[in-house]
């Protein structure tokens, strides 16, 4: 499923550090919605002209894929289920197109903020830790005693990023999402776009567009929800209604 539409087309080209110097969300609100492809092409048709997208070499549609690790008790994917306060998430992430790869430890404080911690890694062992990158989760993540890590979910989606000119916001949108596990089982998200709004406050034009045509958001995680889709016995209360609506489990479809 590609993301561009005709009139994604004719939008302002940005480089990345354009991207970076226009959208430099440090503080942010993030909204999630999952969108039919025709009503994300009115959007773009609706609000575009005043819109930048992400341009590398006249590419505008990257390749992402993020490998999950957990311990053993699975609580990384726990911590999230039940909304605990405090809570961690690893994974890599690897940019197909470029070749770059970063790690990624992600925690909740128990004040309810989320701080990001990240290095660049080794794209060719994306779906392993080596002693280096363990010490850098060990020391960002408070992991349980003697917990070890492995790999238990891969995601792999295309993604097209766009800023708003006028205030900096940004919107991302995923197609193709596939999540599988490391046993090859799978499931995917076809005929669906998710979107995400990032801004420093208040609702963006995206947000108002989405919402007059209908469109909520929903609390949806690549990782929690791929990890439910995949093992039904998972808790999984809080993703629920998007996987009764979004998955069929006979046909391997999220």
């Amino acid at each position: 499923m590609s993301v561009m539409t005709p009139a994604s087309n004719t939008l302002a080209p940005l480089s990345l550090q354009e991207v970076l110097r226009l959208a430099d969300l440090q503080t942010r609100t993030d909204r999630k919605y999952l969108v039919e492809p025709a009503v994300f092409a009115r959007l773009i048709d609706k609000v575009g002209a005043g819109l930048g997208v992400l341009d590398i070499d006249g590419a505008r549609s990257f390749r992402y894929e993020s490998v999950y690790f957990d311990t053993p008790a699975l609580d990384s994917y726990l911590g999230a289920a039940h909304g605990r306060r405090r809570r961690f998430k690893v994974r890599t992430r690897s940019y197909l197109d470029s070749g770059d790869c970063m790690l990624e430890v992600k925690t909740r404080s128990g004040r309810g903020e989320t701080v990001k911690a990240r290095m660049p890694y080794d794209i060719g062992r994306r779906t392993s830790l080596d002693a280096g990158a363990l010490a850098f989760v060990h020391a960002h993540a408070a992991l349980p005693a003697g917990a070890s890590l492995a790999p238990v979910l891969t995601t792999a989606y295309a993604r097209s990023t766009f800023v708003d000119l006028r205030t900096g916001c940004r919107l991302t949108c995923d197609a193709g999402l596939e999540c599988s596990s490391p046993a090859g089982a799978s499931v995917a998200l076809p005929g669906q776009l998710l979107v995400e709004t990032k801004s420093a406050g208040g609702p963006t034009t995206a947000d108002r567009f989405l919402w007059r045509a209908g469109v909520r958001p929903v609390a949806v995680s690549k990782f929690c929800v791929g990890m439910a889709a995949l093992d039904p016995t998972l808790p999984a209360n809080k993703w629920n209604r998007i996987l009764r609506r979004h998955f069929d489990r006979t046909h391997g479809e999220l």
